[in-house]
Parts: C-alpha cells; structure tokens; sequence
C-alpha cells in the first residue's frame, strides 16, 4: 500500500494528513475552509485517492496560512506516498468540463518543482473563498510534491465552475501519474534511471 501520514505544527496552523494512493476515493477532511474542502473532495473522488485531513488554522486572520501549508502538506504527503516512483507512469493529464468552464491540468512526477498557472479567475471570491488562494495551494503542494504542474483554465464565467474543474482535472491527471504501469514494473520512468 502506498500510503503516508504527515503532521504540520506551525504557530499558524496544525495540520494532520493521511493518504492512500491505492483507494477509493473515501474521504473525511475538516480544513475550517469549507470550500477548500469541496475542492480537496474532488481531487480524492476523482483521483481514487483516500484521504483524510484535519486541519486548524489562524482563520481569524484569513484562509491564507490555512490554505498553503494544506497544499504544503499534502504535496509532503503525496511525495511521501509515491516514494521511489518505481514503475508508475509519471506522466498525467485530463481535461474537465463543468457546464461553460473547461480546464486542463498535465503532471510530471518529474522531481522538480513547476508550476505553471493560468485560471483567468472571473470574479475575487466564491462565497468567503478568495481566489488567490488556489494558486497558494498548488504552489505548496507542487514544491513538497517536487513535481511539474500546468493548470490551464481553458474557458468559463463562472468562478466556481472554473476552480472546479481545475481541481477535478488533477485528481484525474494525478490518478493517471501515480498509476502503477505493468509493462514497467519495478522501472523509473526516466533515461536518468532517477527521479
């Protein structure tokens, strides 16, 4: 089983993170930022990732210390999880429609940190949420992840929409990287011979 467990502790936050990266999609998580919590249910749903998060943060400020080290946590987790990347295939994509929004999200579990982010946001917050916030997450995630990620929001009006989309399209792309490959088993899927 490729699993992990993560505690964060910081003057801001305390987080607690367990992933299964073989499950079904079960998941209980309790960020206090409820919709970042609609969003991390779509990466476990779509991505057939179990995952459990619990997390306390500084919210009388805002959600922003709250939102990056879960994203900072979760990539830890997920780089935990994957260890030596031995016989995945690496590489993901999905396209995600909800409605008029449409986005694409592509990953490489390369070992080094990217992200490229392109979500022409059409309005500053959904509901409480401000939508900087999403940036903040996945720069998190992808720096602890240490993998490459491009996120494009390709079209949409509505604000909801769009991040949706983008979150539902990597939890698929991640599903599709993180998939054992049985033609490559026991391989780094690299000419380096490492990741």
């Amino acid at each position: 089983m490729r699993t992990a467990d993560i505690t964060r502790n910081t003057q801001e936050t305390q987080i607690q993170i367990s992933i299964n990266l073989d499950g079904t999609g079960q998941q209980s998580i309790d960020t206090g930022v409820p919709f970042l919590d609609h969003m991390l249910d779509q990466i476990a749903r779509h991505g057939l990732i179990d995952l459990d998060i619990k997390a306390k943060g500084d919210l009388h400020i805002d959600a922003h210390h709250t939102v990056e080290d879960v994203g900072i946590s979760f990539g830890q987790a997920l780089h935990k999880a994957i260890g030596s990347k031995a016989g995945i295939r690496r590489y993901g994509h999905a396209y995600v429609p909800l409605d008029e929004a449409l986005s694409r999200v592509v990953i490489d579990l390369s070992g080094r940190p990217m992200l490229t982010y392109d979500i022409p946001f059409t309005r500053a917050r959904i509901g409480d949420f401000d939508v900087d916030l999403t940036r903040e997450f996945f720069q998190g995630l992808v720096n602890h992840a240490q993998m490459t990620l491009h996120i494009d929001n390709l079209r949409g009006i509505n604000a909801h929409h769009q991040c949706e989309t983008v979150f539902k399209a990597f939890g698929r792309a991640l599903r599709m990287a993180i998939e054992v490959d049985e033609r490559q088993a026991g391989v780094i899927p690299s000419t380096k011979g490492t990741l």
